[in-house]
């Protein structure tokens, strides 16, 4: 990225701190009834809207221990076929989910190291490791020393043909071990997978793996020596031996390409405070990523990094390209990132306070530990436009702050759902980037165990849990909960989200899914998607009433025929009622879906 770019970034981003007006979701209602929720653990108390909680699946040995305790919390979740991956400080856990709303836990793999982040690509799942504890046989019995060779930190490759047995391989060591990782794929090299690696913690001594070499984290330029900060891993995986993956570069991308400063990006030494008059929490000095998204059809990923969002170009995916990169002083903490499924909006996170704080509390600013929404342009270039935060005021007894986030596969609009730790989840239509609505929630009290709230030594404690991930995976939503176990949800149909918009959905099928590797969905056609274009049309009020009654009565008639075995003839009604519609705007979109619909009927 150029410096001007930069300047650019870097001045929008003032503007906002000092007060420029910008859209932000609406304010808390004081009717909200996730307000002022009691305290409890299992089951608890909950408010929901649009969205029910029908299954809870609580933690048990050898991953249960009381909330708040990090050695077992569950992290982030993967989808293979009909399992789920759930990933834990302790190891993972797989659950069956053939029965998508009852979900039976099927095994569990303890391997300690945190933070247990999981992915899957075939019959191979990636486990993030970063703690010091951490060891090469996944002992629990720890790893004690600055420098123990039975240490592992990086990322564990295991064998997951079958999945109750699952054979870890020799994995990737790495300098600062990993906070996340991500799976990057070339269509042009589809014999191996590569993966990004964020290493977020303290650098390992050279003398425990080779190469490593820690720097002070300076505002003056870098530009000497190979410092192990500034830099992401490329971690190259043959598929036909995946024991043999291998970090086969390191690339520097956040490097000023007019000075050559490997900190090039926004960097807020101690001493810098956020707008809420705190420090940085955690600090934003972009010397790596949290988490990067990568989206393959576009060969893109976009990168939360501390102090910045960026976008790379990955069409080499061993030298990766930076192409753009934001700031913004209200982020304390750029975290994940979530594209839209068309890759022309990408939201990022702000884990204000790194999920342990209460961020939700009514004295928080709406922009602070919250989304901001960005539409990218045809050259790759980010455009700021609104926040987004959970709406519901939350107790200062409750971790909460913006987190990891999926698509909901609603052809024609772009819809997430997140989580918020113990501000639940809410379920967001960002069709319109300068104005979400939030269409869905649901949202537990404080947990009170293992003391009461509120405790009378400490009436701010916080006994951590709340919803790391929820996830949409073949019409379900599922959330890893960090105390409670796994949940599932099933959406609701409402004024916001149609009966054929949620089929629509529904008819999505996936064989894997990895939040951060985000393929791009292709809607088979349907008398469900040609229904959601339909109802679209109707919702934003383009389709005049004797439109809306004359195609609704075409759709109709066009079924009957097909569902007859008069394919011809509900061809021909299909694409009549096509012929009717304009070719822009929604009823555009609905005369391509009809327009599709007749022609894959022959």
């Amino acid at each position: 990225m150029s410096r001007r770019c930069l300047s650019r970034s870097l001045a929008a981003a003032a503007a906002v701190a000092v007060g420029l007006v910008l859209p932000v979701a609406g304010a808390s209602a004081s009717d909200d009834p996730r307000v002022g929720l009691a305290p409890g653990y299992l089951p608890g108390t909950s408010a929901a809207k649009n969205i029910s909680l029908v299954d809870n699946d609580p933690r048990v040995a050898p991953f249960d221990a009381p909330p708040g305790n990090f050695g077992f919390v569950n992290s982030d979740l993967a989808f293979t076929g009909e399992h789920a991956v759930v990933g834990s400080f302790n190891g993972f856990q797989v659950y069956d989910i053939s029965t998508p709303t009852n979900p039976v836990l099927e095994s569990s793999f303890v391997c300690p190291g945190g933070q247990g982040d999981v992915s899957v690509y075939g019959d191979l799942l990636f486990m993030s490791v970063e703690e010091t504890r951490g060891r090469i046989d996944c002992g629990s019995q720890g790893a004690p020393g600055t420098v123990n060779p039975d240490r592992f930190r990086g990322v564990r490759i295991f064998d997951i043909s079958d999945l109750e047995n699952p054979v870890q391989l020799p994995g990737v060591q790495t300098c600062r071990g990993s906070h996340t990782h991500t799976i990057v794929t070339d269509p042009d090299d589809p014999e191996n997978v590569y993966v990004y690696n964020s290493g977020t913690s303290g650098v390992r001594s050279p003398l425990e793996l080779a190469g490593c070499e820690n720097a002070a984290l300076t505002a003056g330029p870098v530009t000497s020596g190979n410092p192990t900060q500034w830099r992401i891993d490329v971690i190259k995986v043959p598929l036909a031996a995946p024991q043999t993956a291998a970090v086969v570069s390191q690339p520097r991308i956040f490097t000023d390409a007019d000075t050559g400063a490997f900190n090039g990006l926004q960097n807020t030494l101690p001493g810098a405070l956020h707008p809420s008059g705190t420090a940085y929490s955690p600090l934003p000095n972009t010397n790596t990523c949290h988490d990067v998204t990568a989206f393959p059809a576009k060969q893109l990923v976009a990168g939360a990094c501390q102090g910045n969002g960026i976008i790379l170009d990955t069409s080499d995916p061993v030298n990766p390209v930076r192409l753009d990169a934001v700031s913004d002083p209200n982020f304390s903490y750029w975290h994940s990132a979530t594209w839209n499924n068309d890759g022309t909006k990408v939201i990022f996170t702000d884990e204000w306070g790194g999920g342990t704080s209460a961020r939700c509390r009514s004295t928080d600013q709406p922009q602070w530990g919250a989304n901001a929404l960005f539409d990218l342009s045809a050259s790759n270039e980010l455009t700021f436009r609104s926040y987004d935060k959970m709406p519901a005021v939350q107790t200062v007894n409750e971790n909460c702050v913006a987190h990891n986030m999926s698509i909901v596969p609603v052809p024609g609009r772009d819809i997430v759902v997140q989580a918020w730790y113990q501000g639940g989840l809410s379920v967001v239509d960002f069709s319109d980037t300068a104005n979400p609505v939030e269409i869905a929630y649901f949202d537990r009290g404080p947990i009170n165990q293992p003391f009461p709230i509120p405790d009378p030594t400490n009436p701010n404690r916080i006994n951590l849990g709340g919803l790391w991930s929820t996830y949409w995976y073949n019409g379900q939503v599922y959330g890893s909960e960090i105390a409670r176990g796994l949940d599932t949800f099933g959406l609701a149909t409402s004024d916001w989200l149609s009966a054929n918009e949620l089929a629509a959905a529904r008819e999505v099928s996936q064989t894997q899914f990895n939040a951060q590797h985000q393929e791009q969905v292709v809607w088979t056609p349907s008398f469900a998607v040609a229904g959601a274009y339909f109802d679209q049309a109707v919702r934003s009020g383009e389709l005049v009433k004797g439109q809306r009654t004359s195609t609704a009565k075409l759709l109709e008639t066009a079924k009957k025929q097909v569902d007859a075995g008069r394919v011809d003839a509900a061809r021909s009604i299909l694409l009549d009622a096509a012929a009717a519609l304009p070719t822009t705007g929604d009823r555009g979109e609905l005369r391509q879906a009809l327009t599709d619909l007749a022609n894959s009927l022959g």
